[in-house]
């Protein structure tokens, strides 16, 4: 299915993550240009920047967002970006009750407020320009908060919240705003919640899976790549009339209707 994308420029925040990293390889794929923006750096490999015979390009900026003048330098690298994907990492667990004001601040410094002031610095100038996709990737737990994650329901939901207003304001233009919503996917943070959960329950990190996964109808948790392809079809030229949305990629693991 060709989406329609090649050529359009876009900008991919939380490039040290796999799940950013393989929005970037997908876009890439469809041959678009890509800027990963990372606080740390990026193995070009990772990218598949080495040999490759994709049409579209990855540039790598080592960048922090949650720093104001982060968002300067990536608007000097890519000005008029047609794409952008809002992803930040979570926050370590913790009970509301032994949280400081500092915590709370962390919450919206690291994972609502660059999201938010992205949106702000491109969301004009897709409009002009007749075409843009803004995509947050956020987590389940917009829709079924995690127990002791209280810092991180709290920054997701509120960009969620943002992202949900953004995509009402009246436009004449073909931009979209959504959000996309993880479950459990195959990543590093997993895999230390794996080797915590056999330390404390005294068992294999096999058993640990066994016993995470077992909610899931699918029996298992999702790989980066298949989220990847939820996010770039919605980039696609031909899904203008999804917007506002907030979509699971979680197996099936919430058990509600909406």
């Amino acid at each position: 299915m060709d989406l329609g994308i090649a050529g359009k420029r876009a900008i991919v925040f939380g490039g040290q993550t796999p799940l950013s990293q393989a929005c970037a390889k997908a876009l890439r794929a469809e041959g678009v240009a890509v800027l990963v923006v990372s606080p740390l750096p990026v193995e070009e490999s990772d990218l598949c920047c080495h040999g490759s015979k994709l049409p579209g390009s990855i540039e790598i900026l080592v960048a922090d967002s949650t720093r104001e003048e982060a968002l300067a330098l990536v608007a000097n690298r890519c000005p008029e970006p047609d794409i952008l994907i809002n992803h930040a990492t979570g926050l370590p667990p913790g009970d509301f009750r032994r949280l400081s004001h500092s915590d709370w601040l962390e919450s919206a410094n690291s994972i609502m407020l660059p999201g938010i002031l992205a949106s702000t610095r491109f969301y004009d100038g897709m409009v002009d320009r007749g075409f843009g996709r803004i995509i947050n990737i956020t987590s389940q737990c917009v829709k079924a908060p995690m127990d002791n994650m209280d810092t991180s329901n709290a920054g997701r939901l509120g960009l969620t919240g943002f992202a949900a207003g953004l995509a009402r304001y009246k436009r004449a233009s073909d931009v979209t705003v959504n959000s996309v919503l993880p479950g459990l996917f195959d990543t590093p943070s997993l895999r230390s919640h794996l080797s915590r959960m056999a330390l404390d329950n005294q068992c294999t990190e096999e058993d640990a899976m066994a016993q995470l996964v077992q909610g899931n109808p699918l029996g298992r948790v999702g790989d980066p790549a298949e989220l990847a392809q939820v996010c770039t079809f919605l980039c696609g030229t031909s899904s203008g009339f999804i917007n506002g949305q907030n979509i699971l990629v979680d197996g099936g693991a919430f058990r509600g209707v909406m």
